[in-house]
């Protein structure tokens, strides 16, 4: 049987101070392989680096210290690299594989701040910067998320969602109806309010393993103009095949 409550604790101590981040790094890559047949993706390499170390180290310096990390596939090789400085919600070891976006958010949410940043392990982005003032200032808002968007990628064409330039609010726009549509970075900050009632069903913590995408929960929040949104125009690679790894470790840093 599962474990009804989420393995959080790195140490005795870290158990005590909510998380303000939460790192996934639960998906098995299955476009990267052979690849990711014996590494999990956040642990392949750029320029010398793991994916994901490239995150840690870039919250590090603005002061967010305490990541929570969501594993499944080869999660050992995870916590063997990093060990106590993180956290983690074995989603692998509790229900036998990932929970999806919104469902190992939900698994974790009982040791993430009442506002914590969300990124992707396997999105390189070397020049983003996790901002405390700009994390501050959502703090003070009313918002349910605030993400940052990009100009859409070859293997993306149409985007995710749209941006109000006057609000500066995500749009939830309809696919092929010529409107102009973003990527979403992967990369935001988040309220737990978001992932309860009415926008989320599932219990914090997600006793029962339940699976669910984190798309549906942002478009109905986006109809309710609770998402905020602005576009990032730095360096940005969803490192989705060997083909993206390749090119970035050959391009000068």
């Amino acid at each position: 049987m599962p474990s009804r409550e989420p393995n959080h604790c790195a140490s005795p101590e870290a158990s005590t101070r909510p998380c303000r981040a939460i790192l996934l790094a639960a998906g098995r890559g299955e476009r990267m392989r052979p690849l990711t047949d014996h590494t999990p993706k956040p642990l392949l390499e750029v320029r010398g680096k793991p994916l994901m170390q490239w995150h840690l180290e870039a919250m590090a310096n603005e002061g967010f210290g305490d990541v929570l990390v969501n594993t499944a596939w080869l999660d050992t090789q995870i916590e063997a690299r990093f060990g106590t400085t993180l956290r983690y919600s074995h989603e692998g070891r509790d229900f036998g594989a990932a929970l999806e976006t919104a469902g190992g958010i939900a698994r974790a949410l009982p040791a993430l701040d009442t506002v914590f940043w969300v990124l992707a392990g396997d999105i390189f982005a070397p020049d983003f910067v996790f901002s405390k003032a700009r994390f501050d200032a959502f703090l003070k808002s009313d918002l349910l998320a605030h993400i940052w968007l990009v100009p859409n990628p070859e293997h993306n064409p149409d985007g995710d969602f749209g941006l109000d330039p006057v609000s500066g609010l995500a749009l939830n726009l309809p696919k092929g109806a010529g409107l102009v549509r973003y990527t979403y970075s992967t990369i935001g900050i988040y309220r737990k309010a978001l992932f309860m009632p009415p926008y989320c069903s599932i219990p914090p913590g997600n006793p029962s393993g339940t699976k669910a995408a984190l798309a549906p929960l942002m478009r109905a929040a986006m109809d309710q103009a609770k998402i905020g949104a602005e576009i990032y125009t730095g360096r940005w690679t969803d490192v989705g095949t060997p083909q993206r790894l390749e090119q970035l470790n050959r391009q000068s840093q």
